[in-house]
C-alpha cells in the first residue's frame, strides 16, 4: 500500500477554511466522501486510472494548538497501490496536492512538511 503525509501550516480566516479546503480537493479531482469539519475524506474520481490505484485523502484540521488564524493540515494519501517505484500514480497525486495546497493564493501557507 503507498502512502504519504504532509503537514501544512497555513494562515486563513477559519470561518473559510473548510469552503478552501473542499474547492482545493475538489481541484484535484476528488470527491469528498466524508466531512465533519475537523476531518474530510476524498477520494479520486473513478474512471481514469484501475480500481487499485484510485487515491483516498485523509485531512485532519488542527486548530487547537494555533493562533486564531492559523491552522494545521494533517494529510494522509494512500491507496492499494504497491510502491514498487517512486513515480508511482499516489506519489504523483500526493505531489499535485501539495503543490496545490502550497499554492493556494486564499491562504499564507506559514510551515510544510511532506514525507
Amino acid at each position: 500500500m503507498a502512502r504519504y503525509t504532509g503537514l501544512f501550516v497555513v494562515a486563513v480566516n477559519i470561518d473559510r477554511l473548510r469552503m478552501l479546503l473542499l474547492e482545493t480537493l475538489q481541484a484535484c479531482n476528488l470527491d469528498i466522501i466524508y466531512d465533519t469539519g475537523d476531518y474530510i475524506m476524498a477520494r479520486e474520481v473513478p474512471g481514469a486510472v484501475p480500481f487499485t490505484k484510485l487515491v483516498t485523502v485523509e485531512v485532519l484540521v488542527d486548530r487547537s494548538n494555533s493562533r486564531e488564524d492559523e491552522a494545521r493540515l494533517n494529510f494522509v494519501i494512500k491507496n492499494e497501490e504497491l510502491p514498487l517505484h517512486r513515480d508511482n500514480h499516489c506519489r504523483q497525486t500526493f505531489d499535485w496536492l501539495c503543490e496545490t495546497v502550497a499554492s493556494n493564493r486564499h491562504w499564507q501557507l506559514l510551515e510544510t512538511a511532506a514525507s
